[in-house]
């Protein structure tokens, strides 16, 4: 027997060019995360969980995955 859990909802993406098809400015681990990257194009999707499951992809470590 199987137990599904809220983690197993969230989708890990491979790398950042699957992240940004769904979504343009990346995660963000919170509203107050700032971009250490400078400007970005697009405002990033907030979700704890989402950016949890992608922190790999957070190259510069400022909260924000696949910031464009």
């Amino acid at each position: 027997m199987s137990t599904v859990n809220a983690e197993s909802k969230v989708k890990t993406y491979k790398n950042c060019t699957e992240l940004n098809k769904d979504y343009k400015g990346g995660v963000a681990l919170s509203s107050s995360t700032k971009n250490k990257g400078g400007k970005t194009k697009y405002k990033p999707y907030l979700s704890k969980e989402l950016y949890n499951a992608n922190k790999k992809s957070d190259r510069d470590n400022d909260g924000i995955a696949c910031e464009k």
